[in-house]
């Protein structure tokens, strides 16, 4: 099984992607993660966010297999504690599918996103930047491992 982040645009920042590498080399250790990112929209400034969010749809969708569960990471999912994250993704790794974590565009997901989507998950009631929540996401991913591991790494 193996688990992908599919973010929609490029990790500008060096130090937001030397934090990803760091949460993503520590990954290896318990799963092959990946992140993909794709291409923001061109000509997006010219765009309605509805047509941005359909011209994300089409990369995001077209990005995934039949078999992946998708969860998408979006302000209106559910919210969990590490310890009650790191039982679901107990949860999924269990089901023997390809797990792909969705981080869509700053206008969000369009509906066709959401409806191929497994589930949804917040990472918090704020607002994050995109870039901020890959690497959120991957530590908290890093985080549930050791949990479900019973390694040291979290403190309760």
């Amino acid at each position: 099984m193996r688990i992908r982040l599919l973010a929609v645009g490029k990790t500008s920042k060096g130090w937001v992607k030397d934090a990803l590498d760091i949460y993503a080399s520590r990954l290896s250790h318990y799963a092959p993660f990946t992140v993909t990112e794709l291409p923001d929209v061109r000509g997006a400034s010219s765009l309605s966010p509805s047509r941005i969010k359909a011209a994300e749809a089409v990369e995001i969708l077209s990005s995934l297999k039949e078999s992946d569960f998708v969860v998408l990471l979006d302000e209106h999912g559910e919210e969990f504690t590490s310890m009650e994250y790191s039982a679901r993704l107990q949860k999924y790794l269990s089901a023997g599918r390809d797990l792909v974590y969705v981080i869509g565009g700053s206008y969000g997901f369009d509906p066709s996103v959401r409806t191929r989507a497994g589930a949804q998950m917040s990472l918090s009631r704020m607002t994050f930047s995109h870039q901020m929540v890959r690497v959120f996401f991957t530590e908290q991913l890093y985080r549930a491992f050791t949990i479900l591991k019973g390694e040291p790494y979290h403190n309760e």
